[in-house]
């Protein structure tokens, strides 16, 4: 095992035996950090072996971490509609899946 690959799965050891802080401490993590521990989590869920208890506690972590990274997405576009306001420019809604189908063609 490379020394990443078993720094990736202490880390995620430690978010399953640290669930009991699992809400509060995740408030305190930028998106990057959250980002990159919801990933390790997900891809433990997804390799599977662990006791049902760990594979629990693992999934609430995640829950966890998807929660803030919802957070912190949705104030990056509040503040990013809020400059282009202040700008001056007009703030347009736009249906991706329309362009989509354009480009098709």
């Amino acid at each position: 095992m490379t020394d990443q690959a078993q720094s990736d799965d202490e880390a995620v050891e430690a978010s399953a035996t640290d669930v009991g802080a699992s809400t509060a401490d995740v408030a305190g993590l930028t998106f990057d950090a959250a980002l990159a521990e919801f990933q390790r989590v997900v891809a433990a869920l997804e390799e599977g072996g662990q006791p049902l208890e760990q594979a629990i506690t693992l999934y609430e972590r995640g829950v966890a971490l998807n929660g803030r990274l919802e957070r912190l997405l949705d104030d990056a576009e509040l503040r990013i509609r809020r400059l282009v306001e202040r700008a001056g420019g007009r703030i347009e809604a736009r249906d991706d899946a329309v362009d989509q189908a354009d480009d098709t063609r």
